[in-house]
This record gives C-alpha cells, sequence and structure tokens, in this order.
C-alpha cells in the first residue's frame, strides 16, 4: 500500500514538471533563471558598503581579465619564439652536419695529398730526398719521415748531415709524444 502511495505522489510531482518543460520548449532559458538571478544589487543601491564591494569586485575581475589576456598574449609570443627558435636550431644543425662533410672531405683530401708526397719521397733516391727535406721545416719533414718505408726512411736519415738527422729524429720522437 505504501508503494502506491509513493507512485501516486512520484506520478503527481512528476506530471507538472514535464508539463512545464513541454510547454516551455526551451528548457535552457528555464535554467538559466536559476543560474543568475537579474539585478543582483537591486534594492542595495542605499548600502554603501555593497556598492563599494561590488565595485570593487568588478575591477578585479577586470583586473583579473586583462591579467589572464597578457598571460595569453605572453603564451602566444613565447610559441612564436620556441617556432622561431626550433627553425632555427634545424638550420645551424644543418649547417653544422654540412661543416662536419666539408670537414671530413678536406681532411681526406689533406691525407690523400700526403699519401701522394709519400708515395713520391718512397720513390726518390734517398740522397736526393735526404737534401730536399733538409730544405724543409723540421716538423714537416719529420713527417713524412715517419710515413715513408722504415728502411727508405733510414736510408734518407743516413744521408742527411749529422746535425740535420738529429733534428729530424727529436721531432720524430716529439710528434709521437704530442699524440699520447
Amino acid at each position: 500500500m505504501r508503494r502506491s502511495w509513493l507512485s501516486l505522489l512520484m506520478a503527481g510531482f512528476a506530471l507538472p514538471a514535464a508539463a512545464v518543460l513541454w510547454k516551455s520548449q526551451d528548457a535552457s532559458r528555464f535554467f538559466a533563471a536559476f543560474a543568475e538571478p537579474p539585478g543582483l544589487l537591486q534594492g542595495c543601491t542605499d548600502v554603501p558598503e555593497a556598492m563599494t564591494l561590488a565595485t570593487e569586485l568588478r575591477d578585479r575581475a577586470l583586473r583579473v581579465e586583462r591579467y589572464m589576456q597578457s598571460i595569453d598574449e605572453k603564451k602566444a609570443e613565447l610559441a612564436a619564439a620556441e617556432r622561431a627558435l626550433v627553425v632555427r636550431l634545424g638550420e645551424l644543425r644543418a649547417q653544422k652536419d654540412g661543416i662536419r662533410a666539408r670537414r671530413s672531405n678536406d681532411t681526406s683530401a689533406v691525407r690523400s695529398d700526403i699519401d701522394r708526397l709519400v708515395a713520391v719521397y718512397d720513390q726518390m733516391k734517398p740522397t736526393e730526398a735526404a737534401a730536399v727535406l733538409s730544405n724543409l721545416p723540421a716538423d714537416f719533414a719529420a713527417e713524412i719521415l715517419m710515413r715513408v718505408q722504415p728502411e727508405n726512411g733510414a736510408r734518407i736519415i743516413a744521408s742527411v748531415e749529422p746535425r740535420q738527422a738529429a733534428l729530424l729524429t727529436a721531432q720524430m720522437g716529439a710528434r709521437n709524444l704530442r699524440k699520447r
């Protein structure tokens, strides 16, 4: 019996609510009336504290809104700067890769030239090679002597004046120490 009364009561409340919703057809307007009461300060204009508080709150809300706008502008500026930096970083990486490639090509070209020069000195007679190496800077001559065939290098050093041979030998030893 209690269940029947409960059902009757529920139907009694639900039917008028459904009728109101159906009749209004714009339910959002019906619920919006509860969300924001019209004329919040209506009737409070004679209370200075309420008016001051309302003005201060409105001013604070405006300041917060301006601050949020400036934060949004800063975010946009930061995003633009970040995009520019990413683009610039890509450009710099491409330049770096290009420099590495050129440097690698240059290094291989220099090595190739040195290998050809060493081959020339390997083909020369030791006395002729000694005469030429005596007129070269000591560090360059020592580098060539380090790269020629050991037998040829020994013959060339033997053909060089003793003082020059000592200098070249010291340069060759110093070169090995610098690499360590």
